[in-house]
């Protein structure tokens, strides 16, 4: 496993923020953009970046708003899904990459899923790792579609509680990590941020600021990839399933069997291929 302080570092600067990021792989590559989820941060993708840049991607994972120091504002509102979306794009044209592959897990999906749903024209492709489409999701979690997603999905309403969810569980960040089977190594390397009262802050403003269930994404025609695994406890099966209601273009679903909600992390080997098939098969 790579470490942390192996990887190219980057910075870039958008309006008042600057953002840190990973990166791996030739400048001249196609773009691959890599968005984390909560809690972790961009280093959930180093077995991606490894794999990505070995075979000639530009790989580049960043440090999300909230999650990079110097790209944290204050108020909730400034954590909208169109601000995070805008973010990605503005990363984007720092790479000159005008059209680019995106690829999110948890709430990173947030945006890649925005973002194909309004910019098609800037993607070659679109993958989500973990989250439905928003539609999807609103739909079990409303009931039109039958499911237990709100009951899922109850831990948010905590999160959402400003003071009182960084007191509860900033405590047991690290620990968290370690409990989930991540390891040392990677523990140490979400809690340099998510183990900090600001870094955590960052992190839950996403879901203070956005309702997933009320998301307006439009179907998606760029060719999408949805990877969903069954031992996740927090998304379940039918909005999973569901999604392809809502995806118009090319549509791969793949479940990854025996697997838990950290899949980039626990399932790199079956992640890397998946995706090496969907770039190569929509250049």
């Amino acid at each position: 496993m790579t470490a942390l302080s192996d990887y190219e570092k980057l910075e870039f600067v958008v309006g008042d923020f600057t953002f840190d990021a990973l990166a791996a792989g030739p400048d001249e590559g196609d773009v691959v953009i890599l968005l984390h989820g909560f809690p972790e941060t961009s280093y959930e993708w180093r077995h991606q970046l490894d794999a990505l840049a070995e075979a000639g991607y530009r790989a580049v994972a960043p440090d999300q708003r909230g999650y990079s120091p110097r790209a944290r504002p204050a108020a909730v509102e400034a954590y909208r899904i169109d601000h995070l979306s805008a973010d990605v794009l503005a990363i984007a044209d720092t790479l000159n990459a005008h059209r680019f592959h995106l690829v999110g897990h948890d709430w990173g999906s947030g945006p890649a899923w925005y973002i194909a749903g309004r910019w098609p024209e800037r993607l070659k492709t679109v993958t989500s790792v973990s989250v439905p489409h928003p539609k999807a999701f609103g739909a079990v979690y409303n009931g039109d579609i039958p499911g237990d997603q709100k009951e899922k999905s109850a831990y948010m309403d905590f999160f959402r509680q400003e003071g009182t969810a960084e007191d509860a569980m900033l405590p047991g960040m690290r620990d968290m990590f370690i409990g989930s089977g991540l390891g040392d190594e990677v523990a140490d390397a979400h809690a340099r941020i998510v183990g900090t009262r600001e870094g955590l802050t960052g992190g839950l403003n996403w879901y203070r600021a956005n309702h997933i269930e009320t998301m307006d994404v439009p179907e998606i025609e760029v060719p999408t990839l949805f990877i969903w695994s069954d031992g996740d406890l927090f998304l379940g099966r039918e909005a999973a399933e569901a999604t392809e209601r809502w995806v118009k273009g090319p549509y791969r679903f793949e479940v990854i069997e025996g697997v838990d909600h950290w899949v980039p992390e626990k399932a790199p080997e079956r992640v890397n291929q998946l995706l090496l098939e969907h770039f190569s098969s929509n250049a």
